[in-house]
């Protein structure tokens, strides 16, 4: 059975051809007929979750890992905007989303009706593209019109780049009628995909202003694993005037020469930063968590800089841009590789020496430091499971997370497209459904509770994990300059409470666990990550002292840099 609102039957038929499989539903009346659509085919594994914000945040986290589109559906009204927060992540953090709203008829629009907004293109600052498709369909025309919309709405969610595209579906009533069938013969229409090969005279030209340069500094923002990739890299790198930076969420291990951003940039001295300031500077993949390394290469510009994507080659975090080269980050370095040549430089051996430094006095620093977020990131990631994908929020969660080097062959993620502390339980949630690998989250109290409907969720896998680092409130404005200096630290930027969330999880009857010193965590970790035998995920709260941290991180980067 299906329903009998042809748009919808179509949708959920042309989704299944694509290939796809999940959707996530949020109830509701006016999306009856997507209900029925999706929930009655037997390729279609649909997923109940009442609240949108956190069903779409849940979307992401699936859509996150497997690298293919995820839906989600929800009536009409401000259900689609609940949406918002999840699709805008989704469109800056590059994440496959099919975005499906329910609608009233657009007669009813602006007339007083129940659950009425103007949704056609609700999310147009945020959103790859938006489509309306008519429920029904009177002739041929229109319905191979629907079919090529359709079509287009899902390839756009992947190609030429992944993103969220947004499918709004007016409904009149009434909305619950079934049929058996619809009998028609839907077509499959393929992505053009294009990868933006480079053009041999492009690569001579490239290779040749590489070739002159002494320093060439290349920062990895944001990206997936890739063995293949991450070996090329070090081919490239295996040059004396050619440094990579990575952070934890590049996920390039064991082929960069300073992994661990902060610690190094952050010892530079002014008189030290001409030495430091490459000639070249070649970014690539997405969003760069370190605030450091941005100013730094803002205050000393190089004298070129490329950027490479596919589709965000223009963009100049570093406001010092001259190429943007459009293609993927692999075919470019694989296109020049062997017709760069190896400068004799002193660069690459003077940022490795620093980076030895620092890692030795941030190992002697945390060997005496008191019990803080700080140390109690260095016993968390210790004791976190080989292979496991550690998801961190923000702000302060993912920023410590960037002081540790990688390892345990950890895959690493957060929502750095917008950087917001909305949604990192439910991406989490979502991430360990779609794999069933072990999954850690590492969140703020804040964080923690501002997506607390996570937890109202019949979906969560037992391999999830979520600790809370609960200083209080909002951790990272002790830290940076400015908020103490205004009278209102406490109340409107930290937002200090003495809130736990003991009770919250025994409301969802998740097992809870709390430590307030380090011999505490400890006994605690011991057992933490161990599967339950009552198939639960498992909630670990540990309390920080508040005042101390912020104190503790500035005496630390103090430390590495005198």
């Amino acid at each position: 059975m299906t329903s009998d609102k042809k748009s919808a039957a179509l949708l959920a038929e042309i989704f299944v051809k694509k290939g796809l499989k999940y959707i996530i539903i949020s109830p509701g009346s006016r999306n009856a007929p997507l209900i029925l659509s999706f929930t009655n085919h037997s390729d279609i594994k649909a997923i109940s979750i009442v609240d949108e914000r956190s069903a779409a945040f849940f979307a992401l986290g699936m859509a996150q890992q497997l690298k293919q589109t995820v839906a989600i559906a929800c009536t009409s009204g401000t259900a689609a905007l609940n949406y918002a927060p999840a699709i805008a992540e989704a469109y800056y953090q590059k994440i496959p989303l099919l975005v499906i709203t329910a609608d009233r008829p657009k007669e009813m629009i602006d007339q007083g009706d129940g659950q009425t907004i103007r949704q056609k293109n609700l999310y147009r600052n945020y959103i790859k593209a938006s489509f309306e498709i008519p429920e029904d369909f009177h002739n041929n025309d229109e319905f191979e019109s629907a079919v090529k919309l359709i079509n287009k709405a899902v390839n756009l969610t992947c190609f030429p780049d992944y993103g969220p595209v947004h499918i709004n579906l007016p409904f009149e009533e009434p909305i619950y009628n079934q049929v058996s069938s619809h009998n028609w013969l839907i077509k499959n229409i393929r992505p053009k995909i294009r990868l933006f090969d480079l053009k041999g005279e492009e690569v001579i030209t490239f290779a040749k202003s590489w070739n002159k340069y002494e320093k060439k500094l290349l920062i990895a923002g944001m990206m997936d694993p890739n063995v293949v990739f991450a070996k090329l890299l070090k081919k490239i790198s295996d040059d004396p005037s050619v440094v990579l930076l990575t952070e934890t969420t590049s996920n390039l291990n064991h082929c960069c020469t300073c992994p661990c951003i902060d610690k190094v940039v952050s010892t530079i001295l002014p008189e030290e930063a001409e030495k430091f300031k490459p000639e070249l500077l070649v970014t690539f993949g997405s969003n760069v968590v370190s605030k450091m390394v941005k100013d730094f290469i803002r205050k000393n510009k190089p004298i070129a800089h490329w950027n490479i994507d596919p589709a965000d080659y223009k963009m100049d975090t570093y406001q010092c841009l001259t190429s943007g080269i459009q293609t993927e980050p692999y075919i470019f370095f694989n296109e020049i590789r062997d017709q760069i040549i190896p400068a004799n430089s002193s660069y690459k051996k003077m940022w490795e020496e620093r980076n030895d430094r620092s890692e030795e006095w941030h190992s002697d620093f945390l060997d005496s430091c008191e019990f803080s977020d700080l140390k109690v990131f260095e016993s968390i990631l210790k004791a976190i499971p080989e292979n496991s994908n550690l998801q961190l929020g923000n702000s302060t969660p993912v920023r410590y997370a960037q002081l540790f080097r990688p390892f345990k062959n950890l895959t690493y993620n957060s929502n750095r497209g917008t950087s917001g502390i909305d949604g990192t339980v439910s991406t989490a949630a979502g991430a360990c459904y779609a794999t069933n690998r072990p999954t850690t989250l590492i969140t703020g109290d804040l964080g923690f509770f501002y997506d607390s409907n996570a937890l109202l969720n019949h979906h969560l896998n037992n391999n999830l994990r979520i600790i809370i680092i609960n200083n209080s409130g909002g951790g990272i404005f002790r830290f940076i300059p400015g908020p103490d200096e205004t009278g209102h630290l406490k109340e409107f930027f930290e937002t200090t409470h003495g809130w736990n969330a003991e009770f919250i999880a025994r409301n969802f009857n998740i097992p809870y666990s709390h430590a307030s010193n380090l011999k505490e965590l400890e006994f605690v970790l011991g057992y933490f990550f161990d599967l339950r035998p009552d198939d639960k995920p498992a909630i670990l709260e540990i309390f920080t002292p508040s005042e101390k941290n912020g104190e503790i991180l500035r005496f630390y980067f103090k430390y590495l840099k005198d």
